[in-house]
């Protein structure tokens, strides 16, 4: 057992030394549950859109070798961190024991079903067994247990959604409530990857924020994704636009808000290379809000350099308070939020 047991599970640390368990390479994960945490029983993994795909891509999408490659990272890693992306996910699943120092801490109790709010790339896990992986969702069902540190975030998931939604719902979390903060009466948003999972939800809340004199513009490269998005009426363009081609989306934005550009853009895609078109959307001193995991940091910064555009750019922090209940009201509050996560999800 370790001698020191610190409260960010670094005592789970392998490699390297002095790592905190997100920025190592590998954790401990076969070390049965240790006083000051948490043992869940899983049965779900939701994986990270940005990381789904890319597992998704590299293994021609066929099941078996994508299962394998799972198992992979995770018997290499000791926990479900995308070496290409960086990125995880999240888990569902039941609290099976809680330590003797942390029991007085925390209101879980043994029985509980959970999602959790920290991200798979920091959460050691050991997987017995793949059951399904369901390619429509980015979800893969599983025999596995995993740790959770006195630090790492969670939500009891909630009795009036089914449990699939409720975790499709609160991997994105911290989408929608970044955009409430970001965006302003009077606003012209624009959200890359409008018409998907996290996208919706920030199309819908950043129209209640922008208010009825605000213009909300959702863009995908998906003609499905537009139709989708021409039904809501939270939406004022929809724009078929692939952001990675950064001068047609200059042209899009432009045509739409008659040169303005947009006071807030949302990036939420889940595949690299669209910076620069998220940057030539934005008006001069705007803000771009960079959710999506295949964002590339030196990208974004040195791009909007090269541009000479003086815009803010916010990382896309999943964590904000009270972002679970934040972004689960949303869909209590919307009947069509309520259809479109029941039919990929339920």
């Amino acid at each position: 057992m370790p001698t020191f047991l610190s409260p960010y599970g670094q005592h789970r640390v392998m490699e390297p030394l002095g790592a905190l368990p997100q920025a190592a390479w590998k954790v401990d994960n076969l070390t049965p549950v240790l006083s000051n945490e948490i043992l869940i029983d899983v049965d779900m993994l939701n994986i990270d859109s940005a990381s789904f795909t890319q597992i998704k891509a590299v293994t021609d999408g066929q099941l078996d070798r994508m299962e394998k490659h799972i198992l992979d990272i995770v018997q290499q890693r000791g926990k479900l961190h995308n070496p290409v992306t960086g990125s995880g996910g999240m888990l569902m699943g039941t609290v099976a024991h809680i330590g003797a120092d942390i029991a007085a801490k925390t209101p879980l109790q043994v029985g509980d079903r959970i999602a959790t709010l920290v991200s798979l790339s920091l959460t050691p896990l050991r997987i017995e067994h793949i059951q399904k992986i369901h390619l429509e969702r980015d979800q893969v069902q599983v025999q596995a247990s995993a740790i959770l540190f006195e630090t790492s975030l969670y939500a009891k998931l909630p009795s009036d959604m089914p449990e699939a939604v409720a975790l499709a719902v609160l991997d994105v979390a911290g989408a929608p409530a970044q955009t409430a903060r970001w965006v302003k009466p009077g606003d012209t948003v624009v959200v890359v990857g409008g018409g998907g999972k996290s996208g919706s939800l920030c199309t819908f809340e950043a129209k209640r924020q922008a208010g009825p004199g605000g213009t909300v513009i959702g863009v995908s490269p998906f003609e499905a994704d537009c139709q989708r998005m021409r039904s809501w009426d939270w939406v004022d363009h929809a724009l078929q636009l692939d952001a990675r081609d950064a001068l047609a989306m200059m042209a899009g934005v432009a045509e739409v808000t008659q040169g303005r550009m947009a006071d807030v853009v949302i990036n939420c895609v889940n595949i690299p290379g669209t910076e620069m078109g998220c940057i030539l959307a934005t008006r001069d001193r705007g803000t771009i809000y960079l959710f999506s995991m295949a964002t590339s940091f030196s990208a974004a910064a040195l791009g909007a350099e090269g541009l000479a555009k003086d815009v803010t750019m916010i990382v896309g922090n999943g964590y904000a308070k009270g972002h679970a209940d934040h972004a689960l009201n949303l869909l209590r509050e919307s009947k069509t939020l309520q259809t479109l996560f029941a039919s990929h999800y339920a």
